[in-house]
């Protein structure tokens, strides 16, 4: 159950949100309605997020589900211990169906998640350029760094938010195994399940540090993609530059990959936490949460706060970094190829992604 303090911050944060779309509502009256053309752009926008999120995901799903029982083992009975051990350990107890477990869940959730996520970031950053060529009055202006940061953190709020029971639930089909008590059946039971016995807030366990994870996170990558971009195409260096003014891929998948070691690794503390309020409060938890035999059971936290400080004080601040490895082999492809993955499926598509004036 999360502490009164994080639910006040939270209804507070939800607040700043509504506030921020009901201004961004009023400030856009005065524009005309999309046409027919723009909607079709909107739709083919969506579509490349989907698929880019599906794609990324399925092709590093092992990792993501080993980074996750790492995140969230009982320390006192420990079963993961290291990348190569841990997969090896997965194929042998659970066979190939064990490393992709879950994925199926992670799909569901990643390509509405991904598909809202790059289009969001895409509106947001058509409003902050109109409103900073507005104020500087230069209407040739770019978006800069600090801007596209915000523009990444506004998408990656929208987006998390909007499918967050979903990855709460992922979170614990992913850690069970067939040792575990009981079992969830699937994405549509595991809701069911916890909205019934622990309440419709726990479908917002760890809502908190995954809001603040998002702007270094998602903020960071797209900041970092876009930037290395541009500065490329402009700088033309190491002769990297077509002849029609473009990267080739193998450049964008480097852009991609510098941008997601950089989020990973400022945001990855957050990301524990995040997985360990997710596991408070189930009932007849997974073995790996709860340990074995005379193990101890697995802490409980009233908070962010809390959680940070018993993972500190019992585990020590390595815990925080538990799973890094993995996810830091991980998420360097699957960064990389969502971002190659979108912005190809999008020159298939003939998406217009110019910002008009």
């Amino acid at each position: 159950m999360a502490s009164t303090e994080d639910v006040k911050t939270s209804e507070s944060a939800v607040s700043k949100i509504v506030n921020l779309a009901e201004e961004a509502k009023l400030a856009s009256e005065g524009v005309k309605a999309p046409s027919s053309h723009a909607l079709l752009s909107i739709g083919k926008s969506l579509v490349a997020g989907g698929i880019a999120g599906g794609v990324s995901r399925t092709a590093v799903a092992p990792l993501e589900r080993l980074k996750i029982l790492l995140q969230v083992q009982n320390p006192h009975s420990i079963k993961y211990n290291g990348t190569i051990q841990g997969l090896k350990y997965i194929w042998r107890t659970e066979g190939f169906r064990g490393l992709f477990k879950g994925n199926g869940t992670n799909c569901a959730r990643i390509v509405p998640n991904s598909a809202v996520k790059f289009f969001s970031y895409e509106e947001a950053s058509k409003g902050i350029l109109w409103l900073h060529r507005r104020q500087s009055g230069n209407e040739d202006a770019e978006l800069t760094p600090l801007l596209r940061l915000g523009a990444g953190a506004c998408a990656g709020i929208i987006a998390m938010s909007a499918t967050y029971p979903m990855d709460m639930v992922r979170g614990r089909l992913t850690v069970q195994t067939e040792k575990s008590p009981r079992q969830y059946r699937g994405i549509a039971h595991a809701l069911s399940t916890v909205l019934k016995e622990e309440g419709p807030r726990a479908l917002y366990r760890g809502w908190l540090p995954s809001v603040i994870g998002v702007v270094p996170y998602v903020g960071l990558n797209f900041a970092v993609y876009e930037s290395l971009k541009d500065w490329l195409i402009k700088s033309k260096t190491f002769g990297l530059v077509d002849e029609n003014n473009e990267l080739g891929v193998t450049t964008r998948l480097a852009c991609g990959a510098a941008a997601g070691t950089v989020g990973q690794t400022v945001a990855y503390p957050l990301d524990v936490i995040r997985r360990r309020m997710q596991m408070v409060g189930w009932k007849d938890a997974a073995s790996v949460v709860t340990g074995d035999g005379k193990s101890k059971a697995s802490l409980e936290y009233t908070g962010m706060v809390d959680a940070f400080r018993k993972t500190v004080r019992h585990e020590g601040f390595g815990a925080l970094y538990k799973g890094l490895v993995p996810n830091s082999v991980k998420v360097v492809p699957s960064i990389a190829i969502a971002f190659v993955t979108y912005e190809l499926v999008k020159d298939v598509l003939g998406v217009e992604m110019r910002i008009s004036d």
